[in-house]
């Protein structure tokens, strides 16, 4: 690939990115006050994931089906058994550390870095609406375990694994970490994945861009299990076992928020 090809890819993915991301904040904009429609409109954020680089990749004549953009079929059972294998065994394998880590964050280490981030806001001009703010009286109230489960879990697991863990692994592993590769090649070996630079400008990506569309504090983190979202697309060499890994680490978080009290059942 030449420098201006290469340019030209670079210019491609960044675009593609930068459009489905303000596409998909329209979309969440215009569903939070769309009534009974509110639902069909979101089901255009997993469209515009899945449907938008096979567009751009037609538009550019390149072949869509060179890049991991689609599922195997399910009669393939080895194929989603193995991808399974490798998703959710790597689900259990960081949930055994994670959860102590969750407990000690939620019950001691968040509340004394926000009950200081307050005491230095009341010394600070420029930061008196925050110590104001009801930020400071309801996050220094640790949060303590009721074991309480989702309302309808399995409703939930299907959620995240069918319309957020699938399109956005077809999106940002399947299409841009897949095009990027074309750009820089992978040249390290780690634990049997050939990665690059790819892996992580699209795990920075893939973190940004939830940023782009809602904004939350906590976004930065997910860089990490992007991480392994895209060693599993160069191990695998395919989506779907980073599909299933990242379905079951949303599935833990929502699980957790809602036993120590955070979100409503």
């Amino acid at each position: 690939m030449t420098a201006a090809e290469r340019k030209s890819v670079l210019w491609e993915v960044a675009l593609t990115y930068l459009g489905v991301l303000l596409a998909i904040r329209v979309v969440s904009t215009v569903a939070e006050g769309a009534g009974w429609l509110r639902d069909p409109l979101l089901l255009l954020v997993p469209v515009l994931f899945i449907w938008a680089p096979v567009w751009v990749l037609r538009r550019r004549g390149v072949d869509p089906d060179r890049y991991p953009l689609s599922l195997p079929p399910l009669r393939d059972g080895e194929t989603w058994k193995q991808a399974a294998i490798w998703g959710l065994g790597l689900g259990v394998a960081i949930t055994l550390p994670f959860l102590p880590l969750y407990h000690l964050w939620q019950t001691t280490w968040f509340p004394a870095v926000v009950e200081q981030a307050c005491g230095m806001a009341e010394n600070i001009e420029a930061m008196s609406a925050f110590s104001r703010s009801g930020a400071c009286r309801v996050g220094v109230r640790a949060a303590s375990p009721s074991f309480t489960l989702p309302a309808q879990p399995l409703l939930l697991i299907a959620y995240h694994f069918a319309y957020v863990a699938i399109p956005e692994e077809m999106f940002y592993r399947g299409y841009m970490q897949s095009r990027l590769d074309g750009i820089w090649p992978p040249h390290t070996r780690i634990w049997g994945a050939l990665v690059g630079r790819s892996l992580w400008v699209t795990a920075l990506w893939f973190a940004l861009g939830h940023s782009l569309v809602t904004f939350q504090w906590w976004h930065p983190f997910i860089f990490l299990p992007a991480l392994v979202f895209g060693w599993l697309r160069s191990r695998t060499g395919e989506v779907l076992a980073g599909a299933f890994f990242h379905a079951w680490c949303n599935v833990l978080v929502v699980f957790l928020d809602t036993a120590y009290g955070l979100v409503a059942p």
